[in-house]
């Protein structure tokens, strides 16, 4: 899923000031490309993909499964051994009294002894670790498409973090302006000093907006590198934006797609694990024939002579019932779980479908028609107020809507994202566009 993201964007914040008008025009777009600053070092840009790999390939939880699949290996080792041969020594009649004085009446036995497996024992120890092996395939599968989804929305949030402060610092320079604007007209006597200070009060919490939005953004970046054992992120940025959100797709094709997912298929594995437990479990009730054979030497008479033996266990099958009906219901369970898996799974697959069309109705109403109409509001409201004709106050609450409809599209747009990511999480499949658009694309739709 990770080559739907990956991408680069570049734009020029200085256009910005040129006038006031092709600022609000800008901040529009600010929101949505992200920008790689200039004294930023190229090296210090994190892509969707390297992140991916990194996660894959160092994080702490996947990496346990090497050491089950070394425990699985061993297991197998183990399944497939032949019953042992034992070599076991006896003496008699020896220290007693009389002919049995000493070591002159004593019988001593050297013999070989070992057990034969009835009832395919072996085979079917084989065949359990093989559907253990399968089952912890799809476990490990199913982690992967996990962490992968995990890190596709912890790297969607850092880069909506990083539009949030591309934003704020946008809408600081826009009350930096305003500031200068209210100075010029209270030199004229134009304007109340009052003005003046709500002016500077408005900049001063703009920084403030500023200051939270890079320690978001530190604390997103923070919550990606974790996911490869970074405690202390080793880039500065990452490469993306939040234009592109695609098309939502259709629920019952994605359903479909949902049910093949390994934490769906898996269960089919365990079926198999616990159909093989079950049949190791019926031949346990098949009994296992112990033999010996071996020498026996006579000491009195100095003679020797062979000596063989067999061992029957008696009622060896019904000792195992109770074997056999836990391993039976094991088995039996499984389908029942599965049932309920999918129920949860396509709860949660409609879940994140609704939030992802949500995400990206809103997302669309509020750049081709709540955030244009508040821009050219905003230019005809400064212009009425340089004019004389509106008070600070309207400027002001026409500038806050613009700049809260901005926060609400990054919001929309990253909400979406991240819900994609959800659904590509479970569907094991791409669904995501590129992030990837350049600035003069985002420039023109704005135009």
């Amino acid at each position: 899923m990770y080559q739907f993201f990956c991408g680069t964007t570049n734009r020029n914040l200085e256009l910005y000031r040129h006038s006031m008008g092709v600022a609000i025009g800008f901040l529009f777009a600010a929101i949505l490309a992200v920008s790689v600053k200039a004294d930023e070092p190229q090296s210090t840009t994190m892509t969707l993909h390297s992140a991916v790999q990194l996660a894959l390939s160092k994080n702490p939880e996947l990496q346990v499964y090497r050491f089950r699949e070394s425990g699985l290996q061993g297991l197998a080792k183990t399944a497939n051994l032949r019953p042992q041969f034992d070599l076991s020594a006896e003496a008699e009649n020896l220290g007693g009294t009389n002919d049995f004085n000493g070591v002159d009446g004593a019988e001593f036995t050297l013999a070989l002894s070992s057990v034969i497996e009835l009832g395919g024992k072996r085979d079917a120890r084989v065949a359990a670790v093989n559907a253990q092996r399968q089952l912890f395939d799809g476990e490990r599968q199913a982690l992967a498409l996990d962490l992968m989804g995990e890190v596709t929305r912890r790297y969607v949030e850092v880069v909506a973090s990083q539009a949030r402060l591309d934003l704020a610092v946008n809408a600081r320079t826009l009350a930096t302006d305003v500031v200068q604007s209210v100075e010029r007209r209270t030199r004229a006597g134009a304007a109340p000093e009052a003005e003046l200070l709500r002016a500077r009060a408005q900049l001063a919490q703009a920084q403030l907006q500023v200051s939270a939005a890079q320690n978001h953004l530190h604390a997103s970046r923070l919550s990606l590198s974790v996911l490869w054992g970074d405690v202390e992120p080793d880039f500065v940025r990452v490469d993306g934006s939040l234009i592109n959100l695609g098309s939502i797709g259709d629920f019952e094709a994605l359903f479909q797609r949902a049910v093949q997912n390994p934490a769906i298929t898996s269960f089919a594995s365990e079926e198999r694990l616990r159909q093989a437990e079950f049949q190791l479990a019926q031949t346990q009730s098949r009994i296992d024939i112990g033999w010996s054979v071996g020498v026996r030497q006579f000491q009195d008479t100095n003679d020797t002579a062979l000596v063989a033996g067999l061992n029957i266990p008696l009622n060896a099958s019904g000792r195992n019932t109770g074997a056999l009906q836990s391993a039976r219901a094991a088995r039996d369970e499984v389908s029942i779980r599965r049932e309920s898996a999918l129920l949860t799974l396509r709860a949660r697959l409609f879940e994140a479908y609704q939030q992802r069309r949500l995400g990206i109705e809103s997302a669309n109403a509020l750049r081709e028609e709540v955030i244009p109409a508040l821009t050219r509001a905003l230019q005809q409201t400064q212009a009425a107020y340089e004019s004389g004709r509106y008070g600070y106050q309207e400027w002001v609450a026409a500038r806050q809507e613009l700049i809260s409809a901005e926060y609400a599209l990054i919001d929309a747009a990253s909400a979406s994202l991240q819900s994609g990511a959800t659904i590509e999480q479970l569907t094991s499949e791409p669904l995501l566009p590129s992030l990837e658009q350049d600035f003069s694309e985002t420039e023109q739709e704005t135009n």
